[in-house]
């Protein structure tokens, strides 16, 4: 059964837009059909290591026959294609990130994998380019997406980086 999902993308290390653009390119290939990309964003670290470099992101809205767990396997394929290596630090400077957001109304628990993503509704960073493709977001078990947003106030900058990645 084929369902419509998320994808978030972030990039700090190298060419960060190039990156975003090559997961983008490469998760075709792993039966992850891209419908539409957001624009580009650069925002701030969050998280546990904060002295890094800005982050690059983006978010994809999805078309797949993949299961949830089989959807994170295609993304964590790409991540690994595109250089980054497993065991890094956590929230820590890579190449890519590709993370699973939402997979249609699909709620999923296990140890690899959160959907809705535990972060979807907390971070700045992933709502602002998710509510970009899809203004009118609920998010399963949370509500919509846009009130998330108002709900964060003013913390996380995000500032518009450049045009939708290439579909």
């Amino acid at each position: 059964m084929t369902r419509e999902g998320y994808l978030g993308l972030g990039s700090n290390v190298g060419d960060r837009r190039a990156n975003l653009q090559a997961a983008v390119d490469a998760l075709p290939a792993h039966g992850v059909r891209i419908l539409a990309a957001s624009s580009v964003y650069d925002t701030e670290p969050v998280g546990e290591v904060l002295d890094q470099p800005d982050f690059l992101n983006a978010c994809l809205r999805i078309a797949t026959d993949l299961e949830p767990e089989g959807l994170l396997d295609a993304c964590k394929a790409v991540e690994r294609e595109l250089g980054r290596r497993a065991g890094g630090v956590r929230h820590g400077p890579r190449p890519i990130d590709v993370d699973v957001l939402l997979l249609g109304d699909a709620t999923h628990r296990s140890a690899r994998l959160s959907l809705p993503h535990e972060q979807v509704t907390g971070r700045r960073f992933v709502l602002v380019p998710l509510l970009e493709l899809a203004p009118d977001l609920a998010v399963p078990g949370a509500g919509r997406a846009a009130d998330a947003l108002a709900r964060l106030g003013a913390d996380g900058d995000v500032r518009l980086a450049g045009p939708p990645l290439t579909v």
